[in-house]
């Protein structure tokens, strides 16, 4: 790490509001990424997108136990804080919070912010709870860290509908973006699960984005019903050996299914288990994409 240009580590509340005001002072903008840790490649990009945009970096790390239910992989989530700090220190992190649990959550929750129907669908319908969790964490970081901007990344594409319809709807004063999915070579999405995967699965594990690539080939051929293109996902999928959760073509801002012909910025969205891992994605049905 660089010494003096290291990034301040905060662990508690009230020191993360105080680095907050000191780094906001004179009209500084902050810019905000929250993470669950062990950073890779694609939480990087989201630091980079922010480090654009903003005077100062602030990052969190936090492994949410509310967004995990009883029988996934909480305990067993990695996290090496010294190697994300000097990472986050490579690339120019101003600040980084990493609470524990009990600074979180000094008792259990009594107030929740509840997603509606945006998060019934999709991975809602599969993870009961799993966006109440992941909202209340956001709602509780936006007010301790108190940024001009956030960056998401674009894989988690649910949670990004519902955490820009969080702030709309509760008028919390911040700017929320949205930064492209980073892939490795193979075209699987940059993610912390991809660990998990033993050399057969992670071959097996490509058929994530060729699922999405077989939606929008069927797409750019003409096919223009949304039950059509997820069926064609999903053969790609099966065929694979995965187990599917969703392959679904949804509008952007709504997650409806949109009406036929499907308008190319509709997303196809999906879920797959590849041995005990599970996996998402998402690609929009044509533009621009990094498959």
């Amino acid at each position: 790490m660089n010494g003096e240009d290291a990034p301040r580590l905060v662990e508690t509340i009230p020191d993360m509001r105080a680095a907050s005001l000191e780094a906001r002072t004179g009209g500084r903008r902050l810019g905000f990424v929250p993470t669950l840790g062990f950073l890779h490649e694609g939480h990087l990009s989201l630091v980079d997108r922010a480090r654009e945009r903003c005077d100062r970096v602030a990052i969190s790390i936090f492994v949410n136990p509310a967004q995990f239910a009883p029988d996934e992989d909480y305990e067993a989530y990695p996290r090496d804080l010294q190697r994300d700090l000097s990472l986050a220190d490579d690339r120019g992190v101003d600040i980084v919070f990493a609470p524990d649990r009990e600074e979180m959550y000094p008792e259990p929750p009594q107030a929740w912010v509840v997603p509606g129907s945006l998060g019934d669908r999709l991975d809602g319908a599969s993870r009961p709870d799993h966006f109440r969790g992941v909202l209340t964490v956001v709602a509780k970081l936006f007010n301790v860290v108190r940024p001009d901007l956030a960056v998401f990344g674009r894989k988690d594409f649910q949670q990004s509908v519902l955490v820009r319809r969080m702030a709309r709807d509760l008028n919390v004063p911040v700017e929320i973006e949205l930064a492209p999915i980073v892939r490795e070579e193979d075209g699987l999405a940059v993610s912390s699960r991809n660990q998990y995967l033993d050399d057969g699965e992670r071959r097996r594990a490509r058929a994530v984005p060729e699922s999405l690539r077989e939606v929008r080939e069927a797409y750019r051929e003409g096919e223009r019903s949304p039950a059509a293109l997820g069926r064609r996902g999903r053969r790609v999928l099966e065929e694979a050996g995965a187990e599917v959760d969703y392959v679904e073509v949804v509008t952007p801002d709504t997650l409806e299914t949109p009406p036929e012909p499907a308008p190319p910025e509709s997303v196809c969205a999906l879920a797959a288990r590849i041995g005990d891992t599970r996996l998402i994605d998402n690609a929009r049905l044509a533009g621009p994409t990094t498959l």
